[in-house]
């Protein structure tokens, strides 16, 4: 990342907004922060961020509304901070169009390195014929390749792994994989998602044993990148 990033934290907790501002520093990142919801949307649209984390529990408008509100006008990418795991099932199913989730108490090392892979995968390609992770999918032929080498996919492995490539680094439920990639098709259950997704994990690391595709997220689902 040549320029300097620049990252609005939306966060009530002092300590925690100043920590995460000293990390974010640290790797070179510009900070910005709110401590409320009141005008979080206007005051994101004005200055234009890189990426926003977001909290949900937030004095003034909550992080859910001011994430919808978000999504209807800006593609800013967003993190959104929760303070308890089950939640995280709820904020998927509500198809907030948050781009990765972490809760509440997490490592800012993990925010930071969530933070530069999402930045990586927003910035435009050098060359958009070859990209970074070198998964081409061509949904009209049901071809996948993979560093120029033929991904031999069944039909259902493309459908989950297009579903996950087409939007890199949203956290995906299974019953969101089950709705998105196989909309027409009721033999596929939610755990049979799990299966795929070994299957589609094996085939790759048989073409290239040092890349990871798909991200597993204990107790949600699965992200496509790092």
């Amino acid at each position: 990342m040549s320029a300097q990033k620049r990252i609005m934290i939306i966060e009530d907790e002092p300590d925690l907004a100043e920590v995460l501002r000293d990390y974010l520093a640290q790797a070179g990142m510009a900070v910005d922060i709110l401590w409320d919801g009141t005008h979080a949307v206007e005051r994101v649209l004005a200055a234009q961020p890189d990426l926003v984390v977001l909290d949900i529990m937030l004095p003034g408008k909550d992080g859910l509304t001011i994430c919808r509100e978000l999504r209807a006008k800006s593609d800013v990418p967003i993190i959104m901070e929760t303070a308890r795991v089950e939640e995280i099932d709820r904020l998927l199913g509500l198809e907030l169009g948050a781009d990765d989730y972490l809760c509440k108490p997490f490592s800012p090392r993990e925010l930071v390195a969530r933070i530069k892979a999402i930045l990586r995968r927003a910035a435009p390609a050098q060359d958009a014929d070859t990209p970074e992770d070198g998964l081409v999918m061509d949904p009209e032929s049901w071809r996948a390749t993979l560093s120029s080498k033929p991904l031999d996919l069944t039909k259902r492995e493309f459908q989950i792994l297009h579903t996950l490539h087409k939007r890199p680094g949203r956290v995906f439920s299974r019953a969101q994989l089950l709705e998105m990639a196989f909309p027409d098709d009721s033999d596929v259950f939610d755990r049979t998602i799990d299966s795929h997704i070994k299957n589609i994990r094996l085939k790759v690391k048989a073409l290239e044993p040092a890349v990871e595709l798909i991200r597993s997220v204990y107790g949600v689902g699965y992200a496509y990148g790092a």
